[in-house]
């Protein structure tokens, strides 16, 4: 059906690997004035990560207290750290070094996931990246946001970086030798189906290893909020959604790997999620679709 993440890791590492949230104190140049004000029109004060732990607990402490708790509940031995919240290279590039320097102590920790920004990437981030991997032997992977390669609909998302940005960032990446992750946003208001189309193998083009892929839920106290308010935007139905969803996997590589088909946001924060349904019912509604039609990632394209 599709190249699920889970399957690669337990590929790569010969059992499953869980991921381990590390939530630091830090924000976004979209916030700060440097691109921008206030972030992206659907992100919250809180950043991306609500199920982590408050970013004034220490890196290991951190670590240790979710590796007890997903090791006890999935028999769990191996982990990849993963720095979530917020655009975690917005820093200098030696307090990264520290960071990650800092989540390698740890022997089960067999891989450091970064969630930042496309235009957050620089060399001296990479060459601090290269040094962790190098004395720990740990792979890393860079988890860049870029929810849609059409630079309009960034525009009106308010991301305050381009598509080129991405493919320049992924590129750059990939030539210091670690992994290039993709976040993207399906059901996007501005966003037509040629437009998914295009994301999916705007990804090819960049080599990605993998994609996560979320759909569109909005938060109160965001500036999608008050746009969703006064009836400024349509949102597409769970029907066009998983259409999307589709759409995307039939012109994505077979070769990447995807992390999920939709998220999730806490009820209590926000006013439209998944349609009122829970995100599991939904994923296995689209599975079930793809058993029934028999769905293969990567089917539209003309692979040789």
């Amino acid at each position: 059906m599709y190249y699920k993440y889970s399957e690669y890791l337990k590929e790569k590492y010969k059992e499953k690997v869980y991921k381990l949230p590390v939530n630091l104190p830090l924000t976004c140049p979209n916030r700060d004035g440097t691109k921008g004000f206030g972030g992206c029109i659907f992100c919250s004060e809180i950043g991306a990560g609500f199920e982590t732990k408050k970013a004034s607990v220490p890196i290991k402490t951190q670590l240790k207290e979710n590796m007890a708790y997903i090791g006890k509940k999935y028999n769990a031995k191996k982990f990849i750290a993963y720095f979530q919240n917020f655009s975690n290279t917005y820093l200098p590039p030696d307090e990264f070094y520290r960071n990650l320097k800092e989540a390698s102590q740890f022997e089960n920790i067999v891989e450091i996931a970064v969630s930042t920004r496309p235009d957050c990437i620089t060399k001296a981030h990479l060459e601090s990246a290269k040094k962790i991997k190098d004395e720990y032997g740990v792979e890393i992977m860079f988890e860049m946001g870029l929810q849609t390669a059409n630079d309009n609909s960034l525009k009106i998302l308010n991301r305050g970086h381009t598509v080129y940005d991405f493919e320049n960032s992924a590129g750059l990446i990939h030539e210091y030798g670690f992994l290039v992750g993709a976040h993207v946003i399906l059901g996007l208001f501005t966003d037509t189906i040629e437009d998914v189309k295009n994301t999916a193998l705007f990804l090819n083009k960049c080599k990605v290893d993998n994609v996560k892929c979320h759909s569109l839920y909005i938060l109160k106290n965001t500036r999608l909020f008050g746009m969703y308010e006064k009836g400024e935007i349509k949102l597409k139905t769970k029907e066009e959604f998983i259409d999307e969803v589709f759409v995307f996997l039939a012109h994505l590589y077979p070769q990447c790997a995807v992390q999920r088909l939709l998220g999730r946001a806490p009820k209590e924060d926000t006013v439209f999620e998944n349609w009122g349904h829970s995100w599991r019912k939904i994923h296995n509604e689209i599975e079930e679709r793809m058993r029934k039609t028999n769905f293969c990632q990567g089917q539209s394209l003309k692979l040789k």
